[in-house]
């Protein structure tokens, strides 16, 4: 049976002080965490390893996005599994153990998936039992169980991807080498989700998300189909964007106008090669 010496996990976050606290709760004291903080917050840095002696944190200087900051943050663990959680996840009290019978059961598995229970939901962890074990195709990206002697051929996350499909380009690449994925709805996390109090960071990261959704959605689809399938798949909406443009620029709907201004972006980046470049505009030093 597999115990808390065999697990880190890897934690990818971005100005998250009203999120990692909470989360960090929630970890047992002798499971080793590593966090990559995507900016230079000194501050943070030192107060999150003052607080709690299992952390590594680890300053970025950037906003990397999910995926190489997760790749950086595993290039560092010594285990045999790797938890990637988001900073608004919580664990459970047997959250880890009951991975670690999953991992026992299967023995033969690359990623395994948690079940989700959301902050609204206020019913009782399930009990665990092995048949809520399926296999399937992917799993949501806020916690993956990874058991890292799977990867030595596959690698981790495309770094191509700034957000948005990540982890369904990471499992499909996981499926296409003949390795398996499982979800265990027995094993719950607390997603907590959520946003800012602060409406500027919430409108830039809005533009954000439009931006990066296009440009992910063409890149996905250019990757495994080729370019004219992918083209195929966003025209439409490339077509919907310029056209909600011009509407909402007559009737001065300015919020609007640059939502679908940045899905356009997003595309036309992504359709001409550019890379994935754009950040929302809320760093802190």
């Amino acid at each position: 049976m597999y115990s808390n010496k065999d697990i880190s996990i890897v934690i990818n976050t971005f100005n998250s002080e009203d999120q990692i606290y909470s989360c960090l709760d929630k970890i047992d004291s002798d499971v080793k965490v590593i966090i990559v903080e995507n900016s230079n917050n000194k501050k943070f840095k030192q107060e999150l390893q003052l607080k709690y002696s299992n952390v590594d944190c680890v300053l970025v200087y950037d906003n990397l996005g999910y995926g190489r900051g997760n790749n950086l943050g595993l290039k560092k663990v010594k285990t045999k599994f790797a938890l990637i959680l988001n900073p608004d996840a919580k664990l459970s009290h047997d959250t880890l153990k009951n991975f670690f019978k999953t991992a026992s059961i299967l023995d033969d598995f690359a990623i395994i998936g948690p079940g989700i229970q959301e902050q609204s939901d206020k019913s009782k962890n399930k009990l665990f039992d092995k048949s809520n074990i399926i296999e399937t195709e992917n799993v949501k990206g806020f916690a993956m169980f990874l058991n890292l002697e799977q990867f030595s051929n596959i690698g981790f996350f495309d770094e191509n991807f700034f957000i948005y499909f990540e982890e369904i380009d990471l499992c499909r690449r996981v499926k296409n080498n003949n390795k398996k994925i499982f979800l265990d709805s027995s094993i719950i996390i607390n997603h907590i989700g959520g946003s800012s109090h602060n409406s500027q960071i919430n409108y830039e990261m809005e533009l954000s998300r439009n931006w990066h959704w296009m440009w992910s959605t063409f890149y996905y689809h250019k990757k495994y189909r080729g370019f004219l399938f992918a083209l195929f798949k966003v025209i439409l909406k490339l077509i919907s964007s310029s056209l909600k443009i011009i509407y909402y620029s007559i009737i001065k709907n300015k919020y609007k106008k640059n939502i679908y201004f940045y899905r356009f972006s997003g595309l036309i980046n992504s359709i001409t090669g550019k890379k994935s470049w754009y950040r929302p505009k809320i760093f802190k030093n």
